[in-house]
């Protein structure tokens, strides 16, 4: 087929959030499709990546870069307006005419153009449940109309819209999909020594309440630190770093470890565990949650210590993934992880081979999209 897919890597300007979206390209890709990128956003589209919308020139150097990791070198555009980088224009053009799928992630496309109408299907993937669901909820313009224009709308909320999960299906019907990851670029890691348990932490986003942010499930959590000797180290923002130390937490400088694909895999790759926080609204909601972040870790060997978000009706726990409600529960995780590492660490990369390999994910999602 040839596919679409709708990002933002160059917005964000971060390493993390664009192997998020170069998990599905290069999965797809290796799936024998004929994928393209595209980024397009209004030129007032607000981001906190520190830097200007209308700096396509940043945004076209850094997709770029990512893109020629997963052998993307010439199939991408990223439009502003009227102006416009890498493919040329008239050619994207007729790339979406012959299109099967355009798939947009994150962004429901609200710069819509004619072309965007062209193939044959458009689905959305929602990544953000809950908060997605509330802006439809308030009738959020910026939402309900975009999605709107689309046949299938996907999410990673597996219990978006369930009888005990305080998200509701809004009107629209939300089909599931898992955080896919690309084990052609992720690999089982042989070193077994890493000392830290590690996240890539913020504590607040640009969408929502604070008080469904991570802040709010930190501020639950900060005795941690003096309950267990194993160290555990978050790459935060500059602006967060004061809150985390002054609470015993060790930290390192987040726009460094996630600077560019490449840091932010060797960070993953270099660390004992992931331990992870989720977002107070993920959690309260039973949203059924799962990080894109942590399927790296989970294909790097690393095994996952995360919040409970309703993961239990879907994925196998105890194993490779461990839960926890409280902070009693965080600590005997950390020592059930320590107490058979090795063991961990290997149904932490079945989990990533049997659950969140895109060949798996893609499967019943392509067939899905195209009905």
């Amino acid at each position: 087929m040839i596919i679409v897919f709708a990002g933002l890597i160059g917005n964000c300007g971060s390493g993390g959030q664009a192997w998020a979206y170069m998990q599905y390209l290069a999965g797809l890709k290796d799936l024998g499709h004929d994928v393209y990128y595209l980024e397009d956003c209004p030129e007032n589209f607000v981001w906190d990546s520190g830097h200007k919308i209308s700096d396509i020139d940043f945004r076209a150097e850094f997709i770029s870069d990512c893109l020629k990791l997963i052998c993307l070198d010439d199939r991408w555009i990223v439009r502003v307006g009227d102006r416009s980088k890498g493919m040329d224009i008239d050619k994207f053009r007729d790339i979406c005419s012959q299109a099967d799928l355009l798939i947009a992630r994150a962004n429901p496309l609200s710069s819509w153009r004619e072309e965007y109408n062209w193939p044959r299907r458009r689905v959305f993937i929602d990544v953000d449940p809950g908060f997605t669901q509330a802006a439809i909820a308030n009738q959020d313009p910026s939402w309900i109309e975009p999605l709107k224009r689309y046949e299938h709308l996907f999410t990673i909320g597996h219990r978006v819209g369930a009888a005990d999960s305080l998200i509701p299906a809004v009107g629209f019907k939300w089909e599931k999909i898992l955080p896919p990851v690309s084990l052609e670029y992720w690999h089982f890691s042989r070193k077994n020594s890493a000392a830290c348990f590690t996240s890539v932490v913020r504590l607040n986003g640009p969408f929502g309440g604070a008080d469904c942010q991570r802040r709010s499930s930190f501020e639950n959590f900060l005795d941690l630190p003096k309950g267990t000797s194993q160290k555990i180290c978050f790459a935060v923002r500059d602006a967060d770093r004061e809150f985390f130390e002054i609470n015993g937490w060790n930290t390192l400088l987040a726009e460094e470890v996630a600077r560019t694909p490449g840091s932010y895999q060797e960070f993953i790759e270099n660390s004992r565990a992931e331990f992870l926080l989720a977002k107070e609204g993920y959690v309260t909601t039973r949203s059924g949650w799962f990080s894109d972040r942590s399927v790296c870790y989970l294909a790097a060997g690393r095994p996952v210590l995360m919040q409970d978000t309703g993961l239990n009706d879907w994925l196998p726990t105890g194993e490779g993934v461990v839960t926890f409600t409280n902070l009693t529960e965080a600590i005997e995780g950390i020592g059930s992880i320590n107490a058979d590492y090795e063991r961990h660490r290997c149904a932490a990369r079945r989990l990533a081979e049997e659950y969140f390999a895109t060949g798996q994910v893609f499967s019943g999602f392509l067939e899905t999209a195209m009905s």
